[in-house]
Order: structure tokens, then sequence, then C-alpha cells
């Protein structure tokens, strides 16, 4: 299931600061799944993606920080691509 909430919702905000498509969802009690879509994702590495990211993260709230699973960065048309994308898309039940 994918729910919205105040944490959700200021991860998406601070985000937004930088990436214009962005999408949070807390997927469990401990895990949010956090995804942006990026024209300038194109052609670079996930390490490189995640650098221009991970700035913005760091200003979150440490227990917001903690609960980020996933960080799924994309250049658009790599969604068909990606199978973490379905995921995020379509989520497998949760054991929690």
């Amino acid at each position: 299931m994918r729910r919205k909430n105040a944490r959700t919702k200021a991860i998406e905000q601070a985000l937004r600061a930088k990436f214009s498509v962005v999408d949070a969802y807390q997927y469990n009690s401990i895990s949010i799944r956090v995804r942006i879509i990026d024209s300038r994702f194109k052609g670079k590495s996930l390490v490189a993606r995640e650098k221009m990211v991970l700035p913005l993260i760091d200003q979150l709230p440490e227990d917001i920080q903690g609960d980020i699973t996933i960080l799924l960065t994309l250049a658009p048309g790599e969604e068909g691509k990606s199978m973490m994308n379905v995921e995020f898309e379509h989520p497998s039940p949760s054991r929690l």
C-alpha cells in the first residue's frame, strides 16, 4: 500500500527544491521509498546521481533519513527498464 503522510510530504518538499518529479511513500512502518525522475541523471552513474540528491536529503530530520530504504534516481525513459520502478509503482505486500 502506498501511503502519504507528513514525513513523505517533507521529503517531497525538500527534493522539489531541485527536482520537479519527486514521489515518496511510506511502504511500511519503517520504510519510505523515494523516486526522482530528472533529465540531469541521463548518462550519470548511480553514485553521481546520489551525489546530486544526498545534500537535500541530509537536510531532513535524521529519523526521516534513516527510514528512506529506497532512493530511485531515474532519467526520463528509464522507468520501463527498472525493476525497482515496477516495485515502486506496484508495491509487493509488506511483511511488517
